[in-house]
């Protein structure tokens, strides 16, 4: 029995929640990111239906958007507002199938196989899903329905708004072929820089190179392009379990040759790893750092702790010590991630300090009591800008997954 795979997308979300709780920007250009303050540095978080004709994209900076779309209406982001929005179409989408694989805010995978028995055809029932979306929470959803989820992802991008694309098992190659390499998953701009000399333009292009070309090019990365190419894609739909690890990391608007500002994005990130980790009653035994080079070189380093621990200055201490060994500071610097792993519950700790070790640990907690009161960005140790993250994050699903139980 071929498998059934539904993408759903949320139509510009962020910009639709705004119009939709702010009935006065409804049909207007609505750009969100940043704080809302003019001439402010940041990226596009979304763009209304409305502003995208002007060219505004997510991920542009926000000074671009403004010289395209002079009119258009610039709104903070509001996460807490798109967290609730979300929370109600999640429900929703848990009343189709109960394998349900969240991947941000406003974009998830379900898995409908075996369910036409008591859901019907697949194509009717994302008409239903669709259209109890909008009935119930007033936004718009994209679908695509295919036999694994990276065509099921493709096909939900075509038609946006409120598009719906089926693919049908056994035509998973040619409805990838025409389609420009852009519209598959994984392949951003450096990916197709490399591929273009080689005469890739379509996804078909790519699909008849041969796999071990492709391996010498990307490594194992190459070999995982050469099937998705042809639309194999085996990964199954998994809803979120107990967390392996936490991290934030931060994509730059362009790469960064800055030490000092380096170091503090990524200490910056590194107080909201150890934030999540009190949030979920963790401790780490051991701290990570990702740094990606340009062009797209990956680099990963990690320390071991004496014993686990969920404080901000032993956390700090240890990553540290990987930013003085391992960042090469004559290199531009892409993006920059923070993590720790090897988690387990949260203890005391007993220290010949224990009174100042106290001290700090209670530090921390009055920290997160005023992030829970005022917002993540109020309070920050030792750094005065906060870098702007991806929405989602493991907290998020970790909730999504909560409001189940």
């Amino acid at each position: 029995m071929a498998r059934v795979v539904m993408h759903v997308d949320l139509d510009a979300f962020y910009a639709s929640v705004e119009q939709l709780r702010r009935p006065e920007l409804r049909g207007k250009p609505v750009i969100v990111g940043g704080s809302g303050v003019p001439g402010e540095r940041g990226v596009v978080a979304a763009a209304s239906y409305e502003a995208r004709v002007f060219g505004v994209r997510s991920a542009m900076p926000l000074a671009r958007a403004r010289r395209l779309c002079r009119e258009g209406i610039f709104v903070p982001c509001d996460f807490k507002a798109y967290r609730d929005a979300s929370e109600q179409v999640f429900q929703i989408l848990h009343g189709y199938s109960p394998l349900v694989e969240p991947m941000s805010l406003d974009e998830a995978y379900l898995d409908l196989t075996g369910s036409q028995a008591l859901m019907g055809q697949p194509e009717p029932v994302a008409v239903r899903l669709r259209d109890e979306v909008k009935r119930s929470c007033g936004l718009d959803l994209s679908i695509g329905i295919a036999t694994c989820k990276l065509v099921a992802k493709v096909a939900s991008e075509l038609r946006k708004p409120r598009g719906l694309v089926v693919v049908n098992a056994g035509g998973e190659a040619a409805f990838l072929r025409p389609l420009p390499i852009s519209k598959l998953p994984g392949c951003g701009p450096s990916t197709i820089r490399r591929l273009e000399p080689l005469g890739v333009g379509t996804i078909g292009d790519l699909a008849a190179l041969p796999e071990l070309l492709l391996g010498e090019l990307f490594g194992q990365y190459g070999r995982l392009l050469h099937a998705h190419a042809r639309g194999i894609d085996p990964s199954p739909v998994m809803p979120p379990g107990d967390p392996k690890s936490i991290s934030r990391e931060v994509t730059f608007d362009q790469d960064v040759l800055d030490p000092p500002r380096l170091r503090e994005t990524a200490l910056a990130l590194l107080q909201d790893v150890g934030h999540s980790l009190r949030g979920h009653g963790l401790a780490a035994r051991t701290v990570a750092m990702k740094i990606r080079y340009y062009p797209f070189e990956t680099h990963s380093c990690q320390a071991t702790l004496t014993y686990p621990s969920d404080r901000d200055d032993e956390l700090t201490q240890a990553f540290t010590r990987l930013l003085d060994e391992h960042l090469d500071q004559s290199r531009p610097v892409r993006l920059i991630g923070a993590g720790v792993s090897n988690l387990e519950a949260r203890a005391v700790q007993l220290s010949l300090l224990e009174s100042r070790a106290a001290e700090r640990a209670a530090l921390d907690d009055r920290l997160d009591a005023l992030r829970e009161r005022y917002g993540e960005q109020a309070i920050f140790r030792g750094t005065s800008n906060r870098p702007q993250q991806k929405d989602f994050r493991r907290d998020d699903i970790d909730h999504l997954a909560a409001e189940r139980k």
